[in-house]
């Protein structure tokens, strides 16, 4: 369903205070493996870095992860809830939250059809409940991470995503506009191409661009001759100087280092980037991978005034697919 008044009230920026920031703690060793630990270590480093701002609600599903989860986040400002989830990106299959008492909930199909887990498609129901608010209920397929808003109307995304047809197979540019001015307030909606090399997500933009401020912009930089993503991240940096906002702001494009070539196991390039940083009321997570890592952090520090911006390993959490952003989802006050 939507409610056209909704058009009006654009989603608030993430910079805005929250209530409280939602997350999941690494649950199924079947999916995480020797990973699993060392997931688990990093994302309790996060929730002990945005705790010292605002309650961190945790989602653990199973008795051993309850447990681990408690032991780990003890004298931390941070609820352990045991609840059934597929896996822990809640950024994708929780809810989009307009109000503290108000969320909007969207269909999920694993990416496309790629990773379909039990429960993924429940938890955001699950989450809104838990929290007290009303959950308006859109039937398309949308992830949180494929929009990025700024508060003031303006939404930015991907073709390579939202115009996927493994998504909602015969929408057109005009029609994804449509649901997203009724179902999140979107007043403009500015279109990038392409996403990272080999990223399931098919092109999230939470990897790729974040708004820091209403007409500020950050966006990525090529770190060395070999950074597999080179061609694309400059491509982004151009497109996003051409663009205006909903206020009729021409972009400010601040860029910062990107991870560069990080491989996996097979000495394959996996989609990191520093882009996945998340904003809590008083720190700022950014995920690092490797040397380029420090230069991010000193890089986005600026545009984040009162707020600590944070760098914090994310390599395991990364062999899942993602990393801070993707794991989180802001609750406002």
């Amino acid at each position: 369903m939507s409610d056209p008044s909704f058009a009006a009230t654009p989603i608030p920026a993430e910079w805005a205070p929250h209530a409280a920031i939602w997350t999941a703690w690494p649950s199924a060793a079947d999916l995480w493996e020797a990973d699993l630990e060392p997931a688990q270590a990093e994302v309790g480093a996060m929730v002990r870095a945005l705790a010292a701002g605002e309650p961190v609600k945790v989602l653990a599903h199973g008795d051993a992860a309850v447990a681990s989860a408690r032991a780990a986040l003890a004298g931390v400002d941070a609820e352990v809830i045991a609840a059934p989830f597929g896996d822990i990106w809640l950024r994708d299959t929780g809810p989009i939250f307009r109000r503290k008492d108000l969320a909007h909930g969207f269909r999920f199909n694993g990416w496309g059809g790629k990773y379909e887990l039990e429960h993924d498609d429940t938890v955001g129901a699950r989450v809104a409940a838990r929290a007290g608010a009303r959950l308006v209920a859109h039937d398309f397929i949308l992830e949180g991470g494929a929009i990025e808003m700024d508060g003031e109307g303006t939404l930015l995304t991907t073709r390579q995503c939202l115009l996927n047809p493994n998504r909602n197979p015969g929408w057109t540019q005009e029609t994804a506009e449509a649901a997203l001015r009724a179902a999140l307030g979107a007043r403009k909606v500015l279109w990038l191409d392409e996403g990272l090399a080999n990223d399931h997500t098919d092109g999230h933009i939470d990897n790729l661009a974040r708004f820091v401020a209403p007409g500020r912009v950050v966006c990525q930089a090529p770190s060395g001759r070999d950074d597999p993503n080179a061609a694309v991240l400059d491509q982004i940096a151009r497109a996003l100087e051409a663009m205006t906002d909903a206020a009729g702001r021409r972009l400010e494009v601040v860029r910062i280092p990107s991870p560069g070539r990080v491989l996996d196991e097979d000495g394959d390039p996996i989609p990191a980037s520093h882009m996945n940083f998340v904003i809590g009321n008083t720190a700022v997570p950014v995920p690092i991978y490797s040397d380029t890592g420090d230069d991010a952090v000193r890089a986005l520090a600026p545009l984040f005034p009162g707020r600590t911006v944070i760098g914090l390993s994310a390599t395991a959490i990364l062999t899942g697919g993602g990393a801070f952003h993707c794991i989180t989802q802001q609750q406002p006050a």
